[in-house]
């Protein structure tokens, strides 16, 4: 029984007290011809009659080359470097030209150079796309922790380091696919999404265009430990997040399902009795075992049309890790029955749906059940609406969740109940059988004694 006690003592000490994940210190993964150049091709993405994203009144071929051309001339500044560009006109340039070129001045990296966009305007945020193929998925992902964690600087969202793939199962993206065939390392930045209004304040203008390129050069300085005596620079100690060179990195695979679980539980309701509006305070708990959540949203109409997303509360796509519950408050709509949904969005985005909170019309809106059972979802179509505040509580890993026999998450507080009353029931049980066992070797004992006499 002591031993079991012990179990359970270290059980809640580790779920408890052991501090989150973080991004490891670590040795970069790529070896570097320390005698020779680093030689860096930088990719303009599109060109000519490629366009790229031409939403909210850009076109992504000049905004790539502005970065690109700032990016070039910011890793001139350092030493024992040498950088290339793809191409400097204004022409169609094929994926696989691009890669040979990289391949020809025996690259160390390319660096392809994008914008975002989606197709309901509804995303945000930057992201890195990798191969998902080692050595190469830890150079990327190595590279694209620095980049995008100065990315996170600025107040972008982070959408992660990831990958993706096409039917035949190899890397989805041309540029790295073609790039990584000839033996070359490649990565896509994608700065952010032009056309999403908490986005596009980071992209409309020049200026910020190529604060993105110096930024994309910074972030490679540091992967490769250059030094700079002109800006008075030494990176060639700078530690790296932790990689494999053998296996590919948890956060970076691609996530093909869902979330495991969304959950909603009403805490309380406000009515103002002048015009019968309010507001309702949501507990919201979610999990996703394969990827961070990034992005929350809900309906107050039963899931006829649902709010723009939002970031979900402490998610950090480069971990893993985010918020496993927190609160939520929101408006009740006047004089209507309000019956509220959220969904819970991964890295991949793809979406589950949580069950149905409702705030009855009649005879107040503190009336309030709760029904449905959790549905799957895939990716959002939903027209944009308001946004919304969030308070936080909890933070977990991603898949840092159990879960019961009915699917339903189980937080930490109910293992630790459910560990600590078990104990407890055994140690009844154990005493009662001690009891016993003492009672009936006393009987036996008194019993022979009588026999002996």
């Amino acid at each position: 029984m002591g031993r079991f006690v012990q179990i359970v003592t270290v059980v809640v000490l580790i779920l408890f007290l052991l501090p989150g994940r973080q991004v490891n210190a670590a040795p970069r993964v790529q070896n570097i011809r320390s005698e020779e150049k680093v030689v860096i091709v930088i990719d303009p993405g599109h060109g000519g009659e490629n366009l790229g994203t031409t939403e909210n009144n850009h076109t992504e071929k000049f905004m790539t080359m502005t970065t690109a051309l700032a990016m070039y001339e910011e890793l001139l500044l350092y030493d024992n470097v040498e950088v290339h560009l793809t191409h400097t006109d204004d022409q169609d340039v094929s994926l696989k030209k691009r890669a040979e070129f990289a391949a020809s001045v025996d690259a160390d990296f390319l660096f392809s150079i994008h914008y975002n966009a989606s197709e309901n305007h509804e995303m945000f945020g930057a992201e890195v796309w990798v191969s998902a193929f080692p050595p190469y998925n830890g150079y990327g992902y190595q590279f694209g922790c620095e980049i995008l964690t100065d990315i996170r600087e600025t107040g972008l969202l982070l959408r992660g380091v990831k990958t993706r793939f096409n039917s035949k199962g190899e890397d989805y993206y041309g540029i790295i696919r073609e790039s990584v065939d000839l033996g070359v390392p490649a990565v896509i930045i994608e700065h952010c999404h032009v056309d999403e209004e908490r986005d596009a304040v980071y992209c409309d203008s020049d200026e910020k265009l190529k604060l993105f390129g110096k930024m994309d050069a910074t972030a490679v300085a540091r992967y490769f430990g250059l030094k700079s005596s002109i800006l008075d620079v030494d990176y060639s100690q700078y530690p790296l997040s932790e990689a494999s060179g053998k296996t590919a990195v948890k956060q970076t695979l691609n996530d093909t399902s869902a979330p495991d679980i969304c959950r909603i539980e009403l805490l309380s309701v406000e009515e103002s009795m002048e015009d019968k509006s309010g507001s309702v305070t949501l507990h919201i708990t979610a999990a996703d075992a394969d990827s961070a959540l990034v992005y929350y949203s809900y309906s107050l109409d039963g899931g006829k049309t649902f709010s723009a997303r939002e970031p979900w509360p402490g998610s950090d796509a480069l971990t893993g890790e985010y918020q496993g519950s927190f609160t939520l408050p929101l408006p009740v709509l006047p004089d209507r029955k309000t019956e509220v949904i959220v969904r819970a969005y991964n890295q991949y985005d793809l979406y589950t749906e949580s069950n149905v909170c409702v705030a009855a019309e009649e005879p107040g809106l503190a009336d309030a059940d709760v029904s449905e059972d959790l549905s799957m979802g895939n990716l959002d179509t939903e027209p944009s609406v308001s946004g919304s505040n969030n308070s936080v509580e909890e933070n977990i890993p991603a898949g840092g969740a159990s879960k019961d026999a009915e699917g339903n998450g189980m937080d930490y507080v109910e293992v630790l109940a459910l560990c600590l009353g078990l104990a407890s029931f055994l140690l009844i049980v154990l005493t009662i059988v001690q009891g016993i066992t003492y009672h009936n070797r006393r009987k036996r004992r008194l019993h022979k004694s009588e026999f002996s006499d």
